[in-house]
């Protein structure tokens, strides 16, 4: 399963480390990738909730505008 999401207020690479990590704890989750340029965040894995993902990365301090 993949689910891809633009992220808004991400600005520099701890900001990428940040949502990496936040989403990667998540059960499940296997990859993640962000294009910060972009401000998608590509997250690959099994039974992806997408409230989970969205609260995690509100909880690193970005929002999330759009999930694919």
């Amino acid at each position: 399963m993949e689910k891809l999401l633009t992220v808004e207020g991400m600005t520099c690479m701890h900001c990428v480390m940040a949502v990496k990590n936040a989403v990667g704890a998540l059960a499940g989750v296997n990859k993640v990738e962000v294009d910060l340029e972009s401000k998608k965040v590509n997250v690959e894995g099994e039974d992806l909730k997408d409230n989970l993902i969205t609260e995690a990365i509100e909880e690193a301090g970005y929002e999330v505008l759009e999930i694919k």
